[in-house]
């Protein structure tokens, strides 16, 4: 961790605990899926809702939904940008699947998880987190040597 400076006594830089990171995520709706299938990662932006220690996400079918069937471990991230005063990242890391079950589907249909894009999305997909790492930025000048 970086040392602490005049304006801000704990650091620029302070580790969110895992309670800190499902906080941040539940207070944001677009995060970036990342996805690696032979030698290829693949990076798209999805709007999410963080619910009972799991991400879902609407999706359609296509490259996601392919590229998750052959290989299910993906990457969250999730930023927020307090312009001129702080930002702070999550990452997650786990596993992905498509929502099968009808009970399960019910379960997810009646969140709040609405597609941004106006098309048809049938597809639910959830991620249950194996690690999930956050931290905030303070931002400001750099400190006097």
């Amino acid at each position: 961790m970086i040392a602490p400076d005049a304006h801000n006594p704990a650091g620029p830089v302070r580790v969110f605990t895992e309670e800190q990171s499902w906080d941040a995520l539940r207070s944001e709706r677009l995060g970036r899926l990342v996805t690696s299938v032979g030698g290829r990662i693949d990076v798209v932006p999805v709007n999410y809702l963080a619910d009972s220690g799991r991400l879902l996400f609407r999706t359609a079918e296509g490259t996601k939904l392919v590229e998750l069937s052959i290989e299910n471990r993906v990457v969250f991230e999730v930023d927020h940008i307090n312009p001129g005063v702080s930002g702070w990242s999550v990452v997650v890391h786990g596993t992905a699947r498509t929502l099968s079950s009808s009970a399960e589907i019910a379960e997810a249909e009646a969140l709040d998880l609405v597609s941004w894009v106006p098309t048809t999305k049938y597809n639910i997909v959830e991620i249950v987190p194996t690690e999930i790492s956050g931290r905030e930025l303070m931002f400001g000048d750099k400190p006097d040597a």
